[in-house]
């Protein structure tokens, strides 16, 4: 699992690479008015794209990979990939 992310300042799918992450130019307007969509991650184990939302990016709720095939859970602190621990 690649332990720091890669913020793109473009959005590029091609260069979404496992651990990159780009903010939507619409962050905050998508999805709950209480925890609205914030970014696009590529899954830090297996790169699978998916949205994260204000409360995950901030560390606050886990990260859970939407791939099927992929178990990856983890918080985002500070810029790095934390895995959640098996409680």
């Amino acid at each position: 699992m690649v332990a720091e992310l890669n913020v793109l300042s473009t959005w590029i799918p091609e260069q979404m690479s496992p651990g990159t992450l780009f903010v939507l130019e619409n962050a905050g307007e998508v999805g709950e008015t209480a925890d609205p969509f914030w970014a696009v991650l590529a899954c830090p184990e297996c790169g699978t794209l998916g949205l994260i939302t204000r409360r995950q990016i901030v560390g606050l709720l886990p990260v859970i990979c939407g791939s099927e095939t992929c178990s990856a859970q983890f918080f985002i602190r500070e810029g790095a990939v934390e895995p959640r621990k098996a409680s």
